[in-house]
């Protein structure tokens, strides 16, 4: 069932945060499903720009349609993720997606009010759900680039009146995070205050964590053994996702840690497997071993078990 984050926020703010996963293909479509129902979690499958151009945006609108229906118990939304203003308006009018997400973050704060106003009045008028992004998280995500010395926290005074201007739904905020496997050095992490002070100025209003993966090391190290060279690779502890959503923190983002997931099933596969060239067992490999990866996940983000009680709210 496929319904708005709107929804899915109203039942979990301040008391856990719901996953929203990135999918680009059909292998991790189907763990995807099934990890969300294992650990009986409602969920968001995020497509972004590049998702929909890495072979055409119908074919993965084509694999959602048919896992809505091999899956017909799932409880989810499907979300635009890291959109321009373009892609917005091209998903809210193929009538598909349930939400989307604008960010023209890297805009001024004037523009970026101008811009997210007139994709939020587009959106409203079709009865989806915007998110927008203020202050700006480092590292590399679709059409924006951050280095690590220019990105920003927000201003949690800037968002109150952001959210006041544009009228979205929910706010990405900056808080520590970055885009990559490469989001911490030291002792950084996330930075709380910050946070519940967001929380404070727009009580009730959904947050969002970009940037979110925790980067396994056990994941890091396995792929180095079997071949990588990914040195100092770092995320977000997932230990701080309940913390997070206490403060209204109600989505959290989710992509590379999944490409960890891949990447470490075929190094090894083909590692152990060196005469092997057929793609369906490392296929069913993965969607086994992201299946886990979804359902483990679920479990720090507080989500798992709700499903039930999620599909009773929105029916």
């Amino acid at each position: 069932m496929i319904v708005t984050t709107k929804k899915l926020f109203e039942a979990a703010y301040g008391k856990y945060a719901i996953g929203a996963y990135n999918i680009n293909n059909l292998e991790q479509t189907m763990g995807l499903f099934r990890g969300n129902l294992d650990s009986k979690s409602p969920f968001i499958i995020q497509i972004s720009k590049g998702a929909r151009s890495y072979t055409h945006k119908l074919m993965l609108e084509g694999l959602i349609f048919s896992a809505e229906k091999v899956f017909p118990e799932a409880v989810f939304a499907v979300h635009l993720d890291h959109g321009d203003e373009e892609t917005c308006y091209d998903c809210i009018n193929s009538g598909f997606y349930s939400s989307v997400m604008i960010d023209a973050s890297h805009e001024s704060f004037e523009k970026n009010v101008e811009i997210t106003k007139r994709v939020v009045d587009a959106a409203h008028a079709k009865g989806l759900v915007v998110e927008a992004e203020l202050g700006q998280l480092g590292g590399v995500e679709e059409h924006v680039k951050v280095d690590e010395a220019n990105a920003k926290l927000t201003d949690p005074k800037q968002a109150k009146e952001f959210v006041k201007l544009t009228g979205v739904d929910s706010l990405a905020c900056a808080i520590g995070t970055s885009h990559g496997a490469f989001k911490f050095s030291g002792s950084q992490g996330l930075h709380f205050d910050v946070l519940a002070q967001i929380q404070k100025e727009i009580p009730g209003t959904p947050l969002v964590m970009h940037g979110s993966s925790s980067v396994p090391q056990e994941e890091v190290e396995r792929i180095n053994a079997a071949g990588g060279e990914l040195k100092g690779a770092k995320g977000v502890d997932a230990d701080q996702f309940k913390r997070a959503a206490e403060l209204g923190v109600t989505k959290i983002n989710i992509d590379t840690d999944g490409r960890l997931v891949w990447t470490r099933v075929h190094r090894e596969f083909f590692r152990d497997k060196p005469a092997e060239f057929d793609l369906r067992p490392i296929g069913k490999v993965f969607m086994t071993e992201y299946a886990k990866f979804i359902a483990d996940k679920n479990v720090k983000l507080g989500s798992a078990g709700h499903l039930d009680e999620v599909r009773k709210l929105v029916s």
